[in-house]
C-alpha cells in the first residue's frame, strides 16, 4: 500500500497533468476555429472554378482540351497523397487515415507510391513498408496556398510524366467538432462529371445555362486553371485535415482532463480514508497508552 507521501505526490502530478491537457484543449479550440474559417474562405473560388469545369463537361471534346482531364486506358501505377498530422495526442485520427488507405489500396500495393504530408503519416507508412517518394512536414497551421502549392505541382508533374496513371488523396474530412471522417478521393485525372460525394461540390447546384466567354481561349485558360484547381483541392484537404486534427485533439484533451479530475477525486478519497485510518490508529494508541498509565498509577 502506498504511503501518504506517495499519494500526495501522485495527486499533485495528476493535477499538473490536468492543467497541461486543459491548456492543450484551449489551444486546439482556437486553432480549429481558424482552420474552419480558412476552409470557408476558399470555397467561393473553388466553386467558381468547378463551375467552369462542369460547363466544359457538356462539350463533346472537353476531354481533349487538357491532359489532366484524360482518363488513361490502363492503370498500372497509382500515386496516393496521405495527409496526417505532425504531432500526436489526437486520438485515433492518424491511425484511422492510414488504416483506411492501406485497406483501400491493398491490391497491387507494390505499384502504389505515396506522398506523405505530416510526420505521423510518414512514419506509419515507412513502418508498413510502403514506398514514400516525398515528405512534406512542418506545415504552418493554417497554411497558405503558397505553402502547399509545391505539393500540387509534384502530383501534377508526376502524372504528366507518366509516373502515375491515377492520383488519389487520403485525408480526414471535417464534418463537425465531434465527427471527423477519413475519406479517399481521386484527384487526377479530374472527373468533371463526378457526383457530389466524389467531388465534394454540389454539382447540380453549380450547373448553369449561362454562356461563358473564354479569353484568350479555352485551352490556355485550362492550362492555368486545371493545375491550379488541383493544387486548390490539395489545399482544401490539408485545411480540412488540420481542422479535424485540432478538433480531435480538443476532444481527446477534454476527455483526458475529465479523466484526470475523476482520478484525482478517487485518489483524494483514498488518501482521506488512509489519513482517517492513521488518525484513528494514533488515537487508539494514545487511548491505550493512557489507560495503561492509569493502571500503573493505581498499582
Amino acid at each position: 500500500m502506498p504511503s501518504s507521501r506517495e499519494m500526495r505526490l501522485r495527486i499533485r502530478s495528476i493535477k499538473n497533468l490536468a492543467q497541461v491537457t486543459k491548456a492543450l484543449e484551449t489551444v486546439s479550440a482556437s486553432k480549429v476555429r481558424r482552420a474552419i474559417q480558412s476552409v470557408t474562405a476558399t470555397k467561393p473560388y473553388a466553386q467558381k472554378a468547378w463551375q467552369v469545369l462542369v460547363h466544359l463537361a457538356d462539350q463533346p471534346t472537353h476531354k481533349n482540351l487538357h491532359p489532366l482531364l484524360v482518363e488513361k486506358p490502363t492503370v498500372n501505377n497509382k500515386l496516393v497523397l496521405v495527409i496526417t498530422s505532425d504531432r500526436g495526442l489526437a486520438g485515433a485520427l492518424n491511425v484511422n487515415v492510414l488504416r483506411n488507405t492501406l485497406v483501400h489500396f491493398k491490391e497491387n500495393s507494390e505499384s502504389i507510391k505515396y506522398v506523405a504530408v505530416g510526420r505521423k503519416g510518414r512514419d506509419l507508412l515507412l513502418r508498413s513498408g510502403c514506398q514514400v517518394i516525398a515528405d512534406f512536414s512542418g506545415l504552418p497551421s493554417p497554411p497558405t496556398f503558397v505553402d502547399v502549392s509545391a505539393i500540387g505541382r509534384l502530383l501534377v508533374d508526376d502524372y504528366l510524366a507518366g509516373g502515375a496513371d491515377q492520383v488519389y488523396i487520403s485525408y480526414t474530412n471535417f464534418v463537425s467538432m465531434s465527427r471527423q471522417v477519413p475519406v479517399i478521393r481521386k484527384l487526377l485525372p479530374l472527373d468533371v462529371t463526378a457526383t457530389e460525394a466524389e467531388s465534394g461540390f454540389e454539382v447540380e447546384h453549380l450547373k448553369t445555362n449561362a454562356v461563358f466567354i473564354y479569353e484568350p481561349d479555352q485551352k490556355e485558360l485550362l492550362d492555368e486553371i486545371v493545375p491550379r484547381f488541383t493544387a486548390l483541392q490539395v489545399f482544401q484537404a490539408i485545411l480540412s485535415a488540420q481542422a479535424s486534427e485540432h478538433a480531435a485533439r480538443m476532444m481527446a484533451m477534454h476527455n483526458a482532463s475529465e479523466n484526470a479530475s475523476d482520478l484525482v477525486g478517487a485518489l483524494q478519497l483514498e488518501y482521506n480514508k488512509m489519513r482517517q485510518q492513521m488518525i484513528t490508529s494514533e488515537m487508539l494508541d494514545i487511548s491505550g497508552g493512557a489507560e495503561a498509565l492509569a493502571q500503573m498509577i493505581k498499582e
